[in-house]
């Protein structure tokens, strides 16, 4: 007798994306996320937390009544799919998500609930606003005892739309707030384009009536206070839009430190990475660290290191295969990447992480102390002949090889190349003399009100052939220390008064 198996249920979620940051996702929301085959969703879940899904997952609008919902959702997980509801804010807040999940609940479907961050608390938190032990929220879009509303103790926090503020303000005046009491508009609450405007109710429909999408109105006395602990807005590079031309898998790191300084970063891929030509060269390179031909293996980029590990996993190997072999890496990011692998780099320049960094500390050949008198360099196609003509001065024999090619990428739309040009970008930060040499190629030269910050002196000598000024280089070779320098150029700029007004940023109305 054979047992036929049926296919399991699946599951459905209720899931809380918050306000707007994907960085006050919880934990658990995430792991759903990605996990998702279908994620049926409301207009208004920001663009960054649909980013988290999986590639293949289905991503489908919520259409219809609340019990039509429901019953799509409980027949997709009857199928045996992971389905998520994702909402803005916190599931169980919303009246229609309350009816949806009230409808799952009487099936036999099974269901979680996963809570999010609310933007009644997160986003006067972004604004600066300690609204303390007791505050009070209502959305003003329904109805509202606006009686009982002013009598409240503690901060109020309005969840309202702007066609919503006259009335607001009038009615809380009428029944007994003072019209000079602070209040905070807060658009775009937690996003990158977050914009608090400050008021009263006096003069709130006048100051505040122009802006557009969901708000969160702060009304109060913990208001007034609030430019000592506004930290989202008072961010160094705070709506600045940044360039970013790297390859798309190397973007990320840059982009994420940009963030954390309140910047928006903008990817332009300059280059794409592609395998040699002919691989006969780095099959060889292979063999000869597994022979013991090398003494030391120089990586100057995380492409390089990336290239020979490849080759390792083709042919079966793993990190056993550089034993006896010496690692040397340019800079930090390198040695980082090497670190990765379980290997512990040798050598890592502690004073200039550059090419002429490491010829400084390379130790030169010694036939006595050197059982081996070669050095494997995988590197680009395009690599400068610094570091192997130094390598040779100290008596070395290099194996110079080609690890990877870098091949310009395609221009970017029109809209990216005309800010590019005309100063659209505050600010463009290149890693390389070949993200500056691509740049000018695929798109032209930046504006020069454009601050140009380069990670070290090649790049930096690159770009000045090109006729760029260039603002900023950090002291260490390394995206981080590429961010923050100019994060504290920018501030001190703006300490010096040197720059100009926040221009404003550009919101999609929800």
């Amino acid at each position: 007798m054979t047992t036929q198996s049926r296919k399991s249920s699946g599951r459905i979620a209720f899931v809380g994306s918050g306000p707007g940051d994907a960085g006050l996702l919880t934990v658990r929301a995430q792991e759903l996320i990605q996990r998702a085959e279908l994620l049926v969703i409301d207009p208004d879940v920001p663009s960054g937390v649909l980013a988290l899904a999986d590639a293949g997952a289905e991503i489908r609008p919520a259409v219809g009544e609340p019990a039509d919902v429901a019953k799509d959702l409980v027949t997709e997980s009857k199928a045996g799919r992971v389905v998520v509801r994702l909402v803005s804010g916190d599931p169980l807040t919303h009246s229609g998500l309350v009816a949806e999940a009230q409808a799952v609940a009487r099936t036999a479907a099974v269901f979680d609930v996963v809570p999010g961050v609310p933007a009644a608390t997160a986003v006067p938190a972004y604004a600066g606003i300690a609204l303390g032990g007791t505050h009070t929220e209502v959305d003003v879009r329904g109805d509202v005892d606006w009686a009982g509303l002013a009598k409240t103790p503690g901060p109020i926090v309005l969840l309202a739309s702007s066609s919503h503020l006259a009335e607001a303000a009038s009615a809380l005046v009428e029944h007994g707030l003072a019209p000079q009491t602070p209040v905070a508009v807060t658009a775009d609450g937690t996003g990158a384009g977050q914009r608090t405007l400050d008021a009263t109710l006096a003069t709130l429909a006048a100051d505040a009536g122009e802006i557009g999408g969901n708000l969160v109105v702060t009304v109060g006395q913990a208001v007034a206070a609030r430019t000592k602990l506004s930290w989202w807005e008072s961010r160094a590079l705070y709506g600045w839009r940044v360039l970013v031309p790297r390859t798309k898998d190397q973007a990320g790191e840059m982009s994420e430190r940009l963030r954390l300084h309140g910047a928006i970063p903008s990817e332009v891929p300059t280059i794409s990475v592609e395998p040699p030509r002919s691989p006969a060269q780095m099959e060889r390179s292979v063999k000869g660290l597994v022979d013991g031909r090398y003494q030391w293996l120089v990586f100057t980029s995380t492409n390089a290191v990336r290239a020979v590990w490849e080759k390792f996993e083709e042919f079966g190997l793993d990190a056993r295969a550089f034993s006896g072999v010496k690692i040397a890496c340019v800079g930090e990011a390198t040695a980082e990447k090497v670190r990765g692998f379980g290997i512990i780099p040798e050598l890592v320049p502690s004073g200039e992480q550059s090419s002429e960094g490491l010829l400084d500390e390379f130790p030169p050949y010694d036939d006595i102390l050197d059982p081996v008198d070669r050095v494997l360099l995988p590197r680009a196609d395009i690599a400068t002949e610094t570091l192997a003509a130094g390598l040779r001065d100290r008596g070395w024999e290099i194996d110079d090889v080609t690890a990877y090619r870098t091949v310009r990428a395609a221009p970017p739309p029109a809209e990216t190349r005309e800010m590019i040009k005309t100063g659209g970008f505050d600010a463009v930060c290149f890693t390389s003399s070949s993200t500056v040499r691509n740049l000018v190629g695929i798109a032209g030269k930046p504006h020069t009100r454009t601050l140009v910050a380069c990670i070290g002196p090649k790049t930096a000598e690159t770009a000045r052939e090109f006729g760029l000024r260039v603002d900023v280089q950090p002291e260490i070779a390394q995206v981080a220390a590429l961010v923050d320098a100019l994060a504290e150029h920018a501030a001190r700029l703006r300490a010096e008064g040197a720059l100009p007004p926040p221009r404003k940023t550009k919101r999609a109305r929800r």
